[in-house]
């Protein structure tokens, strides 16, 4: 499978350019207990990663409506001040992107993450520059709505078809299928390779090695 012929690459975050899937998960729990709502377990946990965290709040508590904003102010508490899970970017991100914008890609982000968020991150990890355009949950509807991925393809003046997406969850796969672009699926964030080919992912990938190779 080669995708030399796409114009733009986006890529999701947590789970694909970030290992932070432990971090979102342990403090997901963490701002459960504080409230002293039964915490969800991993696996339910990791599955609403690249939700907004409104919609993440809602699909994990549906039964504690009346918790689901102090929730989602914990959430964010714990996860700047309280949880030291360490998130390193995954092996050779960097000098992935770094060999993707020589070749002339454009490259964006589509994430669930906050502005605030992605922006803090993008400046910690010294990323910034090799993205030249980003959208998160806070200016188009929730993934798998398409309406982020829309934004970006507007943004560039690409057409669909000269875009993939680039993602670690079934999330992912479905925002591509919703926009009608390419994906490709990798496997070291969320979901492994059978759980993302139920959304027809055009190729999974175990490492960023593999994945510049398609291009």
């Amino acid at each position: 499978m080669k995708l030399a012929n796409k114009r733009l690459i986006i890529f999701d975050w947590d789970g694909t350019v970030m290992d932070s899937v432990p971090k979102i998960v342990a403090t997901l729990q963490s701002a459960a207990r504080a409230l002293r709502v039964p915490e969800p377990d991993y696996h339910s946990a990791k599955n609403i990663i690249g939700l907004s965290l409104d919609t993440a709040v809602e699909t994990l508590f549906p039964e504690h409506s009346e918790f689901h904003e102090a929730l989602a102010n914990g959430y964010k508490h714990h996860y700047l001040s309280v949880d030291n899970t360490p998130t390193p970017l995954f092996a050779d991100v960097e000098q992935t992107l770094m060999s993707l914008k020589d070749r002339g890609y454009l490259l964006a982000v589509a994430t669930g993450k906050s502005r605030k968020g992605l922006d803090r991150l993008l400046a910690e990890t010294g990323l910034h520059a090799l993205f030249d355009f980003t959208r998160t949950a806070c200016e188009a509807q929730s993934k798998p709505h398409p309406q982020m991925l829309e934004q970006i393809l507007t943004h560039f003046n690409v057409s669909a078809r000269d875009a993939v997406m680039i993602g670690d969850t079934q999330i992912d796969m479905q925002l591509a299928a919703n926009a009608n672009m390419d994906a490709v699926g990798v496997t070291f964030g969320v979901h492994d390779k059978d759980e993302l080919g139920q959304y027809n992912p055009v190729v999974t990938v175990d490492s960023y090695k593999e994945l510049l190779a398609l291009f």
